[in-house]
């Protein structure tokens, strides 16, 4: 865990300083956002801890727009409410009152190392690909993780750094489809000042902030070819250039990258280097899809179920047979991250001392198991459906009916979609040209509630 503290409140941080390095943090500390954001540059962080009395919003608003992804705690000395209010609608995961509790700090360092982290398992589908994380974890080896879109392949890749004698090192996490690709090759090697339009000075790229520790590359099969090229020529030669650097940097770190489609096919069609393929899949893991790991599905069900409670402080309420027998119809193309939504939902909408059918709602208002038909007489009825329509009708309401289950979401509605997120952009620019209604981020569950 690195910690960034940034701000003095008359040594109050300091002491939460040493508490944080008590409990395993590696703590860097700062007077202002300015040395903060120099800070963030040059060596990276995993958590901010923020002086209430600076400007939270405007910090965390310039290390977005460098797309620094970072959770931010804020501090105070006294507990007044109006600054804890004023701190989270800033952007604030938390606020801590000083002087510190040990225990609270503590728990916030353990809450943000953990937070989404944890896999899940039972069911022997899994075991296996368990059994075989374990084994190689120790390696130097790259690892490939692949399977479909939501079954928790990140989670996985932090599994393998926690088991490796790199876990006291960083764990950098870089998603490939979300970067724009112009951005992209800045974001991981790095760039001097001046070396673009917007470079206002020198930034570490993901590579040297991952020094010493794993670095993952998440759906690497959103990759541009030329980044491709540089990619595989950091791997084999263990250094990277700055863009606008004149002199490669050294760095020692281990790959893992995660990809949902699949990469040979992706060869075969020429978006993927084979070269950088053999680079990356020396070891393959494989995660099966929710709907092959029904055991699974009733243990995430219950974790989700207590941690939604908790999160908003309701009292626990189990889930009924009923709903989970519900559950298993479902086909869960979103996989572990569709299930989170819906227990988060049906949580908050349950009534009396369990989870039952009623709660258990998609983002549309539907439920599970009126989503899905296996065939029979429906099945029959949809296939009417689609005798007269064209092919580029049909796929049309199949990737905006997606996008709306994903709540405008374009990274997820690609992933389940199994396209690029460049396409799948290309085609909803098409259809708006063409007049029709394409869904923004969170619409549909506005609509929904």
């Amino acid at each position: 865990m690195r910690l960034l503290i940034v701000g003095t409140l008359n040594g109050q941080l300091g002491r939460a300083s040493q508490i944080a390095i008590e409990n395993g943090a590696q703590v860097t500390h700062t007077e202002d956002p300015e040395s903060a954001l120099k800070v963030l540059r040059t060596k990276g962080a995993d958590l901010l801890m923020i002086d209430v009395e600076l400007d939270i919003a405007g910090f965390l608003d310039q290390i977005r727009s460098e797309h620094f992804t970072i959770p931010a705690v804020a501090c105070g000395i006294g507990t007044d409410s109006r600054s804890a209010v004023n701190a989270i609608r800033a952007g604030a995961k938390e606020y801590v009152p000083l002087p510190p509790d040990p225990e609270l700090i503590a728990a916030v360092l353990q809450a943000v190392s953990q937070d989404d982290h944890t896999f899940i398992w039972k069911d022997p589908a899994i075991k296996s690909v368990i059994d075989l994380a374990d084994q190689v974890a120790a390696s130097e080896a790259s690892i490939l993780i692949t399977g479909e879109s939501g079954t928790g392949k990140e989670v996985m890749a932090r599994y393998v750094h926690q088991k490796s004698n790199r876990k006291a090192k960083p764990f950098v996490s870089i998603n490939c489809a979300a970067i724009p690709e112009n951005l992209l090759e800045s974001e991981l090697f790095g760039h001097e000042k001046g070396a673009f339009t917007g470079a206002v000075a020198r930034r570490v790229g993901k590579f040297e902030e991952a020094d010493g520790g794993t670095l993952l590359l998440d759906e690497i099969s959103e990759m541009d070819l030329r980044l491709q090229a540089k990619l595989l020529r950091a791997i084999q030669e263990r250094e990277i250039d700055r863009v606008g650097g004149n002199s490669p940097v050294k760095v020692n770190i281990r790959i893992i990258a995660t990809s949902n489609r699949n990469l040979t096919e992706a060869v075969k069609d020429g978006s993927f280097r084979e070269d950088l393929l053999f680079r990356l899949n020396v070891v393959n893991l494989k995660i099966p899809a929710l709907r092959e790991r029904p055991e699974d599905l009733r243990v995430l069900t219950e974790y989700f179920a207590k941690k939604y409670a908790e999160m908003n402080d309701i009292d626990y309420r189990p889930v009924s047979e009923a709903a989970l027998k519900m559950l298993q119809t479902h086909r869960w193309q979103g996989n572990v991250r569709e299930l989170e939504n819906t227990i988060h939902r049906a949580v908050l909408l349950a009534k009396g001392n369990k989870i039952d059918i009623e709660a258990i709602l998609l983002p549309d208002g539907s439920a599970p198991s009126d989503s899905y038909q296996s065939g029979g007489e429906e099945g029959g009825k949809e296939a009417v459906k689609l005798v007269g329509r064209t092919v580029a009708d049909v796929e049309r309401d199949l990737i905006i009916d997606t996008l709306k289950h994903c709540l405008g979401n374009r990274t997820h509605a690609a992933n389940i979609l199994g396209i690029s997120i460049r396409t799948l952009r290309n085609k909803l620019n098409q259809y708006q040209s063409e007049g029709a209604s394409v869904p923004v981020p969170g619409e549909s569950q506005r609509a929904a509630f």
